[in-house]
């Protein structure tokens, strides 16, 4: 798989490195960004992670083999209309967002009968640091990429989008984009609401300062990513609250349980249910070295 001309549109931590790596594989002859600032483009033309930036939406779009979308979630719409006027020929649209029914619902109101060009994509990678400077010729390595085919892709259109990620190292899923945002709200959505929560919590009370001087390797595991891009989870939050609501809701159940537990000094009832859990994320933790 080679691509003549990819264009980026969002070149940070996400795009930045899909450009990287499709470099090193030898796999694009020319990256071209798009973005909202000239210094963030000047940056990435420095760092060599594109070659140009676009001039325009028309000059980015004119002869593109795909245009990746990798802005927060919430410019998807925007970006979807500004590109629009601009398809022709084979040119394919995707995204890297964390969110894909909202994604789905932009492209069929701003391509209409363009709407077959759009193949919604998810990169299961990332890093609590942002911007093209975080970005990592190897971000993707034996990492998960979901793609949600829609009834109105092309089979073709589709591969080409599993073949720029192959080229990344990255293995490639389908599933529906109803069954992604479901998952993705529990396994990704959630825990960024709850280390943001925890956060938030200590930083409420009188003694934060002393609290966070105390903190240790517990704390900084579980909070580690509410050090990710507020932007983007703010929209992720907003696009998904459906199944989002649903996890929370869920997880506070799970919480009251628990507080039962505690308040009853119930020690077997806790230690069984923490047994059960632990022995899952071992479970869970030798799946992922395979």
């Amino acid at each position: 798989m080679r691509l003549n001309k990819l264009v980026i549109c969002g070149v940070g931590l996400i795009g930045g490195s899909l450009a990287r790596a499709l470099k090193a594989a030898g796999a694009v002859s020319e990256v071209v960004g798009v973005g909202r600032t000239e210094a963030s483009l000047a940056r990435a033309c420095e760092l060599g992670v594109i070659d140009r930036a676009a001039t325009s939406m028309a000059d980015a779009v004119s002869g593109a083999d795909i245009v990746l979308l990798a802005a927060p979630v919430a410019q998807t719409p925007a970006l979807l209309a500004a590109i629009r006027p601009h398809l022709r020929g084979e040119t394919i649209v995707t995204d890297a967002g964390s969110t894909k029914t909202d994604a789905v619902a932009a492209a069929q109101e701003a391509l209409g009968d363009e709407a077959w060009r759009f193949v919604p994509g998810h990169p299961i990678a990332g890093a609590e640091l942002s911007g093209v400077d975080a970005a990592k010729v190897d971000l993707y390595r034996d990492r998960r990429v979901v793609v949600c085919p829609q009834p109105a892709n092309r089979a073709d259109d589709v591969a080409r989008v599993r073949a720029m990620w192959e080229a990344t190292g990255a293995r490639v899923s389908e599933m529906t984009e109803r069954q992604h945002d479901r998952v993705f709200a529990s396994v990704s959505h959630l825990p960024h609401v709850l280390s943001y929560a925890l956060i938030a919590q200590i930083l409420e009370a009188p003694d934060a300062a002393l609290k966070f001087g105390f903190a240790g390797g517990g704390f900084r595991d579980f909070t580690r990513i509410a050090a990710s891009n507020p932007e983007m989870w703010r929209d992720i939050c907003v696009a998904n609250r459906d199944a989002l609501l649903a996890e929370l809701d869920g997880y506070v159940a799970t919480l009251g349980a628990l507080r039962q537990l505690i308040d009853a000094g119930d020690g077997a009832g806790l230690e069984a249910v923490f047994a059960r859990t632990s022995q899952a994320r071992t479970d869970w933790a030798k799946q992922q070295e395979k």
